[in-house]
């Protein structure tokens, strides 16, 4: 148990750290009468590279930060529990990757706000649990489908004022890098099944239920045996003449 909660926390860290630097700068920008919207992504143009960088950190109103936030902590607290090893690349990439993606195609404004790393993750966890055949991990997939489903919408230029372009450069983005990353991180059934010797269709339920990714032994792909299933330890050998 200690170990699971350890494990949740840290998963919660870099979005909540992300979040952080997100509500610093908007309490900033207006408790010190700056204008940090001048500072986001604007397609085509050099000054508008910087952008890249800081956009997703920048919001135009209380509206617009607060149906980030929330997306932003449990979509990545998802991400960094269940994939550890990908986390960092995934973020990475989903954080820089949709900003050059709408700096060459985006049109001639101001671009600003964290909804293509959400966008990115989102369709990184569907996706992902989904190519997987992970049954943990399709779980996550219904949740995140339930969940923000009617982001899809966000892709389409529907409405104005809205960067429809960082949304889908975001879905993009995130189905790519579950491609991508398909063969690492958790493995799917038949992985599981075949590193244990085992078929699932000749199992019992009972002996499925133990080896599915959920089960608290299973870490990244690789089961580590509960201690009533190790081996017993080697006899001493005496060497001594009988």
């Amino acid at each position: 148990m200690e170990v699971a909660v350890k494990r949740i926390f840290i998963s919660m860290f870099f979005p909540g750290l992300l979040l952080l630097v997100i509500w610093v700068l908007f309490v900033a920008e207006h408790t010190l009468d700056l204008v940090l919207f001048f500072h986001g992504l604007y397609p085509r143009k050099i000054s508008g590279l910087q952008g890249i960088l800081l956009a997703p950190l920048i919001h135009g109103g209380l509206r617009h930060i607060f149906a980030n936030s929330l997306p932003i902590f449990a979509l990545g607290s998802l991400l960094f529990y269940f994939y550890p090893t990908l986390a960092l690349k995934v973020s990475a990439v989903s954080y820089l990757l949709p900003g050059i993606i709408v700096w060459f195609v985006g049109r001639s404004s101001y671009h600003v706000g964290a909804s293509a790393i959400i966008y990115s993750l989102a369709a990184f966890l569907f996706m992902s649990g989904l190519i997987r055949k992970h049954l943990g991990l399709m779980a996550v997939s219904l949740l995140v489908g339930l969940e923000y489903g009617t982001m899809i919408w966000g892709i389409f230029p529907f409405e104005e004022g809205i960067s429809w372009e960082s949304h889908l450069a975001g879905m993009i983005t995130g189905l790519g890098l579950a491609v991508l990353y398909r063969k690492r991180g958790p493995k799917g059934f038949a992985t599981y099944s075949q590193g244990l010797g085992h078929h699932l269709s000749e199992e019992s339920d009972e002996e499925a239920a133990r080896i599915l990714p959920w089960d608290e032994y299973e870490v990244e792909g690789e089961r580590k045996k509960k201690p009533d299933e190790r081996e017993d330890p080697p006899q001493p050998v005496n060497n001594q003449d009988q």
